[in-house]
């Protein structure tokens, strides 16, 4: 059965690791049939939640206008999300962090958007796979909080320079967790 996937990134380098593993998953995914929707946070205008809590009061997800707005109705309607990106300082980079920040709209509004599966694919330069903890928490955390499922994780450590990826297995991994949708 074809899915509509939303996939947010996190990463600002558009040749870096864990967007060589975004797109083997999209390629993946849409051989398969499903229809993707790609967000690059880092390319977007989003600010942090400032906790006003005036969600969707507008009309629109976020009362402060920002490119938020553009990618909370397609969250809304998506049956699966995608969230990829490396490891920046011990955790998620801040482009977004401020998406996954503003995933609090849909909770103060009221919006139901449990039932939906998800995913996350991420890399560090590390070679530590605990160092990946500081986006696998928030994510499992995540999905918890928002009754999402999900499907399957693809972290990856010792990547760094673009192109390190391609010493390891993950994007043949983020592929094969296309299959898991």
């Amino acid at each position: 059965m074809s899915k509509n996937i939303v996939v947010i990134t996190g990463s600002p380098r558009k040749k870096g690791n864990s967007f060589a593993m975004t797109d083997a998953f999209i390629q993946a995914a849409e051989a398969k049939g499903h229809t993707i929707t790609r967000f690059d946070a880092a390319m977007k205008t989003v600010g942090g939640c400032r906790a006003c809590e005036t969600c969707f009061q507008t009309g629109k997800a976020c009362s402060f206008d920002d490119d938020f707005n553009e990618i909370a109705p397609v969250i809304e309607t998506a049956d699966a999300i995608v969230f990829t990106m490396p490891v920046y300082w011990y955790t998620m980079p801040a482009q977004i962090k401020a998406v996954i920040d503003k995933l609090f709209s849909f909770c103060v509004a009221g919006k139901e958007v449990g039932g939906k599966e998800c995913a996350l694919i991420a890399c560090c330069e590390e070679k530590d796979l605990s160092v990946l903890d500081g986006v696998r928490i928030p994510f499992e955390k995540t999905a918890a909080l928002l009754n999402w499922k999900p499907v399957g994780t693809v972290l990856i450590p010792g990547v760094h320079q673009e192109g390190d990826i391609q010493n390891t297995d993950g994007c043949g991994q983020a592929a094969k967790l296309a299959h898991a949708f």
